[in-house]
C-alpha cells in the first residue's frame, strides 16, 4: 500500500494546492438499506484513501475527486445514478456497485459509454462472459460454492440443503452452487429461499429440518438477512454444521447473529484474519495496514467490503499510472492487463478472458469461535 501510495505522490502539497484538472472517481453504493453493511465501509474506504491519496500529491499531479451516489440497496436506483455519473458529472471510471442487482443495472450504459467499471458485487455473471469495460475485485459465488464444498467433502458430508436470497446476488448464488455440486460429489436435498427484507425464516428453515438426510445447510445472501437466517437457526434448535457464503464476511454479522454464530463457517478473504497471517505472506503488510489505517480513521472493524473498495481504487490508481493518464481505452486496457497486483482479496492477475484475476487459493475458509475468526486447516 505504501509503495502504490507513494508512487501516486507527486509531492505537491495537498488538495488545495492543485490547479489540475481533477481526476473524477464515479461512484453507486449501497450506503443504506439492507446492504448497508456492505456499502458503509466501502464509501468510508474510499473517502478516506482519496483523502490520503491527495494529501500525497495525488495522481500523475492531479487530485482526485470522488463523486458518489447512495441507491439505498435499490438496484432499480443504481442505473439512473450511474447515467448521472456518465452524462452529467463526466467521470473518468467507476468503483462500485455495491450488489450485483446494482452491478448490472449499470453494466449496459457503462459498455455503452466506454467507460471503465470496477464493481465491488460478488456474482460470477458480473465477467462471465467477458464484458469489456467491466471488471470486479470480490472473488465470485462460484468461488465460494467450491470452497464450501471442498470443505463439505473433506468432513465427509455430502447431503446438503441450500437457503438463498432472492437478490441478484443470491439467485447467482444458488444457480452457481447446483452447477458445482456434482464436481464435489455433493447432492443439494433441499432448496429454499427467502427475500432479503424478511426478518423470520423459520418457516423455511423448518422445512429444511423436516427434510431426510441433510447433513449441512448452506446459506447464499448477504446484508442482514444471513444473520437472521443464523439467530432463527439456533431458536429452532438445529445443530446440523451452517455455513454461509462470502456476503457475510464482516464482523458486523458476527454482531448481528451474536452467539447463534458460533461454529458457523464461511470462506473470505485474509483481511479478516489479517493479525493470524504468517509474517512472510505477502498481503500481510496491505491487510495489517488497511485494518490500521481504517481503525483509526473510523474507529470500527474492517469487513472484507471495505477491503474490496480499496482494491477497486488503488487497482485504479495504478491503471491510470500505467496508462500515464485518463484515457478511458488506455485505462480499461491498463485494468485488464493488471498483474501481481496485491490487494485485500488476494493476488491479482487480469487477463482479456479473466477480468477478476484471482483463484481459489485467494479464499480462506473461516470458522467463528468465541466471537471471533479462527482458519479452519
Amino acid at each position: 500500500m505504501k509503495k502504490l501510495l507513494a508512487g501516486a505522490a507527486l509531492a505537491l502539497g495537498t488538495l488545495t494546492s492543485f490547479a489540475a484538472e481533477p481526476i473524477k472517481i464515479g461512484s453507486v453504493l449501497s450506503i443504506t438499506g439492507p446492504a448497508a453493511f456492505l456499502g458503509d465501509p466501502e464509501i468510508k474506504t474510499l473517502q478516506m484513501y482519496v483523502e490520503d491519496i491527495n494529501k500525497k500529491g495525488g495522481v500523475l499531479g492531479r487530485p482526485l475527486q470522488l463523486i458518489h451516489y447512495d441507491d439505498g440497496s435499490d438496484a432499480g436506483k443504481a442505473n439512473g445514478f450511474a447515467k448521472r455519473l456518465i452524462d452529467d458529472d463526466k467521470v473518468d471510471l467507476i468503483v462500485g456497485g455495491t450488489t450485483t442487482g446494482a452491478t448490472m443495472s449499470m453494466v449496459s450504459l457503462v459498455e455503452k459509454a466506454n467507460i471503465p467499471f470496477i464493481s465491488l458485487a460478488g456474482a460470477v455473471v458480473i465477467i462471465e462472459p467477458v464484458k469489456k469495460w467491466v471488471f470486479k475485485t470480490p472473488h465470485t459465488d462460484r468461488m465460494a460454492a467450491e470452497k464450501v464444498f471442498d470443505d463439505l467433502k473433506k468432513r465427509g458430508l455430502t447431503k446438503v440443503a441450500l437457503l438463498s436470497e432472492t437478490s441478484g446476488f443470491g439467485q447467482s448464488g444458488k444457480k452457481e452452487t447446483e452447477a458445482v455440486a456434482a464436481k464435489y460429489g455433493i447432492t443439494l436435498v433441499a432448496s429454499e429461499t427467502y427475500g432479503p427484507k424478511d426478518t423470520d425464516t423459520s418457516p423455511q428453515l423448518t422445512k429444511i429440518r423436516n427434510t431426510a438426510g441433510v447433513q449441512a445447510v448452506f446459506v447464499f445472501g448477504l446484508g442482514q438477512g444471513p444473520a437472521i437466517v443464523t439467530k432463527n437457526y439456533k431458536q429452532l434448535g438445529m445443530t446440523l454444521p451452517l455455513y454461509q457464503s462470502h456476503g457475510v464476511a464482516s464482523e458486523e454479522f458476527i454482531k448481528l447473529a451474536g452467539v447463534a454464530a458460533e461454529g458457523v463457517r464461511l470462506p473470505a478473504a485474509s483481511l479478516l484474519i489479517a493479525d493470524k497471517l504468517a509474517a512472510k505472506d505477502p498481503q500481510k503488510p496491505v491487510v495489517t495496514g488497511y485494518k490500521k489505517a481504517f481503525n483509526e480513521k473510523w474507529k470500527t472493524d474492517v469487513s472484507t467490503f471495505g477491503g474490496h473498495a480499496y482494491d477497486g481504487l488503488m487497482m485504479a490508481v495504478d491503471a491510470i499510472q500505467r496508462a500515464g493518464g485518463t484515457d478511458k481505452a488506455k485505462v480499461r486496457d491498463a485494468i485488464e492487463a493488471t498483474k501481481g497486483f496485491i490487494g485485500t482479496g488476494g493476488v491479482v492477475n487480469m487477463s482479456a478472458t479473466d477480468h477478476m484475476g484471482l483463484d481459489l487459493s485467494a479464499f480462506n475458509l473461516l470458522e467463528i469461535k468465541n466471537g471471533d475468526w479462527s482458519l479452519v486447516q
